[in-house]
């Protein structure tokens, strides 16, 4: 597939690095030629100086006859005025675009193609919201991933210090399960290796467990593993921008909610939108007014702001004050890796979040569902089964026959609206959605192959 991909930004280049893994013709267009130069140090790909909007220099990209334009500049206009041209004067049979500003993203009947031709758009800090607000409902969550519509969830638990399978063979993880309660254990990494999830295996301290269960299930299952669970949690969330006003308009009516703004106007304004959550404008990296507001009784501290040096301070002055649990937004991959381990609970990448939504999208009918894992070097995908056994690689067959890629596991299978767990003499059938797990990315392509459809099936 030729692809044009705008932005040679974290998420252009490293969207630009998963496809060009699965063989695809890459373009990427950015008007840095530092940038630039740095990709194609790394990857076999072409680079196009100049405005990711103008005709011009779509043209020198390959619009022509591309594919797919994904684009992904820090530009919400420059993003959908290149989809436009794009549609006008190439006809570009599927255009992706990030939509950072909640104004234009609220609003998804402009995208149509009689508007602003746009097939798909992703908004980031909607996406970064929906995660954070998932790690908040389930305590002890390290991720929490949806599938099948939310129908499906995978979770990811970290074996803690006087946790119940600490040290424990990983057949007993189903000791703990509730009653009625059915799960799987569909991956297990340790040191940031994937290691086999067997029943022998024994789990140890830091090791970390993807769950995968029925979203029925995913909360009796995380109180089983924890012992405890509060019902209504003191969050205090530094940054009103819009993660922070999102986050905070979802989580009021159920925790004690306090969101820390600098700006005059900013804070204002979320005061009069929000219901019952308080608004503090001050500096979130002040000493003072995190001991002023209670710092050390707060179950949770979210930094959130659009800088991350003062997520970085806050984060850690609100955790060395006491706060219990701090959860952390970090787009610079050089301040992830200063932050020494078990200092910071929780750190979050929206890019590797926005990247797994693209990457949906990008790959067309092959998956329903991305999630990016592990800084990128896993994935769990949800994939689509279509044909009959003449023209399927996997239809009517049991899952202990099929070949799967090195690394790839079957986890569970959503038929007609319910969620079974992949048990090996389980028959793939039409239309079954898929969860998948795969330790490594370099093999998505050999599993796109297995699940190709015969020409002949219609």
């Amino acid at each position: 597939m030729k692809i044009i991909i705008l932005g040679a930004g974290q998420v252009g280049s490293s969207i630009a690095k998963h496809l060009e893994k699965e063989n695809n013709d890459i373009s990427v267009v950015d008007i840095d030629n530092k940038l630039l130069t740095e990709l194609q140090l790394d990857m076999d790909i072409r680079t196009v100086h100049g405005h990711a909007s103008h005709p011009s220099v779509l043209i020198r990209a390959g619009a022509a006859d591309a594919d797919m334009v994904v684009a992904l500049t820090s530009s919400d206009e420059v993003n959908m005025v290149a989809c436009q041209v794009c549609y006008s004067l190439f006809n570009t049979p599927t255009k992706i675009a990030r939509i950072r500003e909640a104004e234009y993203a609220n609003h998804p009947e402009m995208f149509e193609h009689e508007h602003v031709p746009i097939d798909f758009h992703i908004s980031p800090e909607q996406l970064v919201t929906k995660h954070i607000h998932g790690l908040i409902e389930y305590e002890g969550a390290l991720q929490v991933m949806e599938f099948a519509q939310g129908r499906a969830q995978l979770v990811t638990i970290e074996v803690v210090k006087n946790g119940p399978l600490l040290d424990q063979q990983l057949r007993e993880f189903h000791r703990i399960l509730p009653e009625g309660a059915d799960a799987r254990v569909a991956a297990l990494f340790r040191d940031g290796k994937a290691i086999e999830p067997i029943g022998d295996t024994v789990l140890r301290l830091g090791d970390l467990v993807f769950i995968l269960a029925a979203k029925k299930h995913i909360r009796k299952i995380m109180e089983a593993w924890h012992k405890t669970t509060s019902p209504n949690y003191k969050i205090m969330i530094a940054g009103g921008g819009h993660v922070g006003f999102n986050l905070a308009k979802a989580l009021e009516q159920d925790h004690s909610v306090k969101v820390i703004e600098y700006g005059k106007e900013r804070s204002a304004h979320i005061a009069e939108e929000l219901n019952k959550a308080l608004v503090i404008r001050g500096d979130c990296t002040s000493e003072n007014i995190l001991r002023e507001e209670n710092i050390a009784g707060t179950d949770i501290f979210c930094a959130l702001t659009n800088d991350d040096h003062s997520n970085l301070l806050s984060a850690l002055l609100a955790k060395k004050l006491g706060a219990n649990k701090v959860i952390m937004l970090i787009n610079k991959t050089n301040y992830s890796e200063l932050i020494e381990k078990d200092t910071i609970d929780i750190v979050i990448s929206p890019q590797h979040i926005t990247i797994g939504g693209i990457l949906a999208h990008v790959r067309g009918d092959f998956t329903a569902r991305v999630h990016s894992l592990l800084d990128g070097a896993a994935e769990a995908l949800e994939i689509k089964v279509a044909g009959d056994s003449a023209t399927s690689h996997v239809i009517g067959h049991k899952i202990k026959n099929l070949v799967l890629p090195a690394g790839c596991t079957i986890g569970g299978i959503i038929r007609d609206g319910e969620v079974l767990m992949a048990h090996q003499e389980e028959v793939i059938k039409n239309a079954d959605h898929l969860i998948i797990f795969v330790t490594n990315t370099r093999n998505v392509n050999d599993l796109k192959i297995l699940f190709e459809v015969d020409a002949s099936y219609l």
